[in-house]
């Protein structure tokens, strides 16, 4: 199930972790591992799934930064350590999250998401079931369409 945050919901939730940047990380990595805590990583549009690889899994979840909405970077990064690099934890999509992109961030492997101010979220919610069939496979369903049936 998703799970939808207002920016009131997202300052107190962010308040709670320990968020790192890519170049924390980078630089700091051996003493965050040895710290205990868990680790929440924020990751900019210009950081690409590469950059952590299979180093994602020491991470809680990872925040996927979407600067604007046109900018699709994040959906790429956000497969990539789903498929590629095994990632099984907390995918969240921040910044310029509108409703009209949940549905296929959903599908690209994120599963928490903090919406623009100016978005609704009982609104939001109906957009999770905009399709109810889709032709390509998604982090979900590796099958395309012909093949399940």
């Amino acid at each position: 199930m998703a799970k939808l945050l207002n920016t009131q919901a997202k300052l107190a939730d962010d308040a709670t972790l320990n968020t790192i940047t890519l170049t924390q990380w980078q630089e700091e990595k051996d003493a965050l591992l040895s710290s205990g805590e868990a680790l929440h990583l924020f990751l900019d549009s210009g950081d690409t799934a590469d950059l952590i690889a299979d180093e994602c899994k020491a991470f809680a979840s990872i925040s996927i930064n979407f600067p604007k909405f046109s900018d699709g970077r994040g959906y790429s990064t956000a497969r990539l350590l789903r498929e590629r690099y095994g990632y099984t934890g907390e995918l969240r999509a921040v910044g310029d999250v509108l409703i009209d992109q949940l549905f296929f961030m959903k599908r690209c492997g994120f599963d928490t998401f903090a919406l623009r101010d100016d978005q609704e979220v009982d609104v939001a919610l109906a957009a999770f079931s905009t399709f109810s069939v889709c032709y390509q496979n998604d982090v979900a369903d590796q099958r395309p369409l012909f093949r399940r049936r």
